[in-house]
């Protein structure tokens, strides 16, 4: 009986710290690094990534961009600017780490993997959830989208 009202316990602990999950409050000044060291050396233009994948599906990369927005939940998801005003989803390796709802505006360098996937109806609906879109925004996705979505081992705040 004990051990049922010890797991009890652990699986309410869990739960509260997942409902208040938010992003963290670490401040967002350049210097700082978010998942694995990052270096600003060799740092492609987001923007060069169609050219980088011609013909290739997925790639190692180092590019930097500014940061349009962040998950408001968790900040386990960021976007960045391309100069046609569309953007790159970038998500974190093995969901290990978040940023910080400051990083909006700034210029960051990232490493990581590029790849060209497919964004299902459902997922592309979730994610304008968490950027809290309106409904009729959210009901306006119809299609699945083709992307690069990027997969970042760490993160360095530029400026």
């Amino acid at each position: 009986m004990k051990l049922t009202q010890i797991y009890l316990v652990l699986f309410l602990l869990t739960a509260a710290v997942c409902v208040n999950a938010q992003p963290p409050k670490t401040p967002a000044t350049p210097g700082t690094t978010f998942g694995q060291a990052v270096t600003a050396d060799n740092a492609t233009a987001v923007a060069e990534l169609p050219n980088l994948m011609a013909d290739q599906q997925q790639v190692d990369v180092k590019v930097t961009g500014r940061v349009l927005d962040v998950c408001p939940k968790k900040g386990c998801w960021m976007t960045l600017e391309l100069p046609d005003k569309s953007t790159v989803l970038v998500k974190f390796k093995d969901y290990g780490f978040f940023v910080p709802l400051e990083l909006i505006g700034k210029t960051v360098v990232l490493e990581g993997q590029a790849k060209k996937i497919e964004t299902s109806v459902a997922e592309l609906k979730h994610y304008a959830e968490d950027a809290k879109k309106s409904k009729e925004e959210i009901d306006a996705i119809k299609e699945p989208k083709k992307e690069i979505r990027l997969t970042a081992n760490g993160v360095l705040v530029v400026k």
